[in-house]
């Protein structure tokens, strides 16, 4: 028979979920507006464009998830963006199916992991459950 596992050991797998995903997700809007990592095809980006809303979005959400700060809906709204980051950027290249072949495998994970978290929530080591308490 298998131990049961912990709640304890269960919030402080969701926060390393929470805080590793809010990590490489700034990446992704620094990318956009500060050249770091630097990504070629950001060059260039003006801030009121589609991209460029994006890379608001992705920066305040990716904060406040860091933070594990409303979590529930900025995790949601997340999701939702990054689903439309696929069906807007990479479904058009072909192979709707299979994000592997036009490049959307890190979208659609993303969309799934932000929508478990609008589900589960921040887990240990955030201000949610600070609050909560």
């Amino acid at each position: 028979m298998t131990p049961a596992i912990s709640d304890t050991t269960v919030q402080r797998a969701l926060a390393i979920l929470r805080i590793v995903s809010a990590f490489l997700l700034i990446q992704h809007a620094t990318a956009k507006f500060f050249g770091f990592p630097h990504v070629a095809f950001f060059d260039n980006l003006q801030v009121l464009s589609l991209i460029g809303v994006a890379g608001v979005i992705e920066l305040v959400g990716s904060l406040l998830l860091l933070a594990g700060l409303f979590t529930r809906p900025v995790a949601f709204v997340l999701s939702g963006e990054l689903a439309f980051a696929y069906f807007i950027g990479h479904a058009p290249k072909g192979n709707v199916l299979s994000p592997m072949l036009n490049g959307g495998e890190s979208a659609v994970l993303f969309c799934f992991v932000f929508l478990f978290l609008a589900a589960a929530g921040a887990g240990a080591w955030s201000v949610d459950a600070r609050r909560a308490r």
